[in-house]
């Protein structure tokens, strides 16, 4: 069973070691970033893309160019808490993915946050229907420290693999591991899978 399929909550089945809580928990790597109007906040996707070399800027003003929808899903942390049934507005990443697209043999994307925070993502993870750059939590703009103006998630997947105050991505040529996965953490993270630690890929 999915967190798509919207039983009761003493009904749901969540992923394996996660335990109920009833909002958010704040959690990351750093200050919160003083952000005055989100209008100068800006994204950049490069890398290994379909014009090599090439790099595209993005202002949030733009982002909110994009088509508007709304992804309701679990949200699931490492710590082992789950949120039931967060309602995220905002632009599906997979809608970006389209408008800068990376090269053909591109599998593993690095994605940034501010203050250089980055997390390694597979590139279908990040293209999956649900996988969305949120502006918004419940019907309200985000707040600060849940990643004010923009925040990756990605829902299958623990939080950590869609990082607050999201500035980009980095399409790659070789895999490589980000922040958390440098300190012993999944490559993957699926939460399903129960995808918490490096020892386990092997």
């Amino acid at each position: 069973m999915s967190d798509e399929e919207h039983l009761e909550a003493d009904q749901r089945v969540t992923p394996p070691g996660q335990r109920r809580v009833d909002e958010l928990r704040v959690r990351h790597y750093g200050p919160v970033p003083r952000v005055p109007k989100p209008e100068a906040w800006t994204m950049s996707f490069w890398g290994a893309s379909a014009v090599p070399g090439h790099r595209d800027d993005l202002t949030f003003a733009q982002l909110m160019e994009f088509p508007q929808t709304t992804v309701t899903a679990d949200f699931h942390c490492a710590g082992g808490t789950t949120v039931l049934d967060n309602v995220w507005g905002g632009v599906l990443a997979r809608d970006v993915i389209d408008a800068f697209p990376p090269a053909d043999e591109v599998e593993h994307v690095m994605v940034y946050a501010q203050y250089g925070y980055c997390a390694t993502v597979r590139l279908g993870d990040l293209a999956s229907p649900r996988a969305i750059l949120a502006t918004h939590h419940n019907g309200e703009p985000l707040a600060p420290e849940h990643g004010y103006p923009v925040r990756l998630v990605i829902p299958h997947l623990y939080s950590w693999k869609g990082p607050k105050w999201f500035r980009g991505w980095e399409y790659l040529d070789e895999p490589r591991r980000g922040f958390w996965e440098e300190r012993g953490y999944h490559f993957t993270g699926d939460a399903w899978r129960e995808e918490r630690f490096s020892y386990q890929e092997h």
